[in-house]
């Protein structure tokens, strides 16, 4: 399989490399305290730096303060900046999916109001989709938006939504006709966080941190300019967000999964086995670790399938929920692994800054995989995508 990378392509992942070495252990050193790789003030400040320093707005147009940089410049970004461990961001549905939607959907005034916000970082941005009763099935969503003159009054309840307890802004899926078929009649709204009515309800997660959130909204109002593309339009736009971001989504997971593989290895090595000698001389440990390395090979490949596929204009299909399923479950046996192996050393729990933080960062990552199967689609959709799709099985 061929990427694509030219010479001029590796030249440039040079240069990347080059600065994410110079400029990463440099932020990291003057951090007053030690780094936790999962706090929001940590990831924000880092993001920030990045953002600052010109690496933002990666595949936008250069007319909105975009790099208009092609697809595999950007996956060499994505590849060198999990490379080199450096934190996720906490605008991530800022830039991936609002700031590319905006791009194509938006009017000429939107544009020029939130884009520069996205592209400094200055303005952060949460997704209100799922609801209580609309997860998977996000078509029969109830929150409503009813037009009243100059502005719309929302009301609803959205679950899941990631930051919404720090965001600026949330991007909205709201019924505007309610007689409508279930995929019409929904509508794409920008609304301000900070408006009067808006209530964000954090939810402690198994990890203790509470990064996922309820929103309710009780008669918000949102005016008229803050509807992108047409009332009654929305799902269209959803689903084109959605395709954003699909050739490089899976790239820094990819890298970050072939790190942790690693990582079980030194823990491996460094565990006494009951038996003599350490966890890694045992076989049926090394036979596991050799089938989560070919699992880690075999995503490597499906991400520059991805890539290659959006590189050629191709839409986004069911191939991206094989991807998602795979890696989500293979991590989660990772994890499972690594736990195991501590034994009681795992009894520290995920809280930072204990005794043994080398045991609290392996039992976080446990606990916050318990999620990825079912954040982004459950398993069970996915593999119902895949047996529709792919398989062409009867949906009954």
């Amino acid at each position: 399989m061929n990427v694509g990378y030219s010479r001029e392509d590796e030249d440039f992942r040079a240069t990347v490399r080059d600065w994410f070495e110079t400029h990463f252990p440099r932020f990291k050193a003057q951090w007053p305290t030690r780094p936790d790789p999962n706090e929001l003030g940590w990831r924000r400040a880092w993001e920030d730096h990045v953002c600052q320093a010109g690496w933002s707005g990666l595949g936008w147009p250069q007319a909105y303060g975009g790099k208009a940089w092609p697809l595999t410049r950007q996956a060499i970004f994505h590849e060198e900046q999990a490379r080199i461990g450096a934190p996720l961001g906490v605008n991530i549905i800022g830039h991936g999916i609002l700031a590319p939607t905006l791009i194509h959907f938006a009017s000429e005034a939107q544009k020029q109001r939130y884009l520069p916000g996205i592209l400094s970082n200055r303005e952060i941005w949460c997704q209100g989709y799922s609801e209580p009763g609309a997860g998977s099935d996000l078509a029969s969503l109830a929150t409503r938006a009813e037009r009243r003159g100059d502005h719309y009054v929302l009301n609803g309840h959205k679950i899941w939504t990631s930051f919404a307890h720090i965001a600026d802004y949330c991007f909205v899926l709201a019924r505007t006709d309610p007689a409508a078929q279930r995929h019409k009649g929904i509508s794409f709204l920008l609304v301000d966080m900070k408006s009067p009515g808006v209530r964000v309800a954090p939810i402690r997660q198994i990890t203790g941190e509470a990064d996922f959130n309820e929103v309710f909204f009780e008669d918000v109002r949102v005016p008229l300019d803050a509807l992108v593309g047409e009332e009654n339009g929305g799902w269209r736009l959803a689903m084109a967000a959605a395709s954003f971001e699909r050739g490089t989504y899976f790239i820094p997971r990819q890298v970050r999964f072939a790190q942790e593989i690693e990582a079980l290895k030194r823990l491996a090595a460094e565990t006494p086995h009951a038996e003599g000698g350490s966890a890694l001389q045992d076989p049926h440990t090394r036979r596991d670790i050799a089938r989560l390395a070919v699992d880690s090979h075999v995503l490597k490949l499906k991400s520059w399938r991805a890539l290659t596929h959006a590189m050629r204009g191709g839409p986004p299909g069911p191939e991206g929920s094989s991807t998602k399923l795979h890696w989500s479950e293979s991590h989660q046996k990772l994890m499972n692994m690594a736990v195991e192996m501590m034994g009681e050393r795992a009894l520290a729990g995920p809280a930072p800054g204990g005794a043994d933080p080398q045991a609290a960062g392996w039992m976080r990552d446990y606990l916050w995989t318990r999620a990825e199967t079912i954040l982004a689609g459950t398993s069970e959709v996915q593999r119902n995508i895949l047996a529709e799709q792919m398989l062409g099985l009867p949906k009954n």
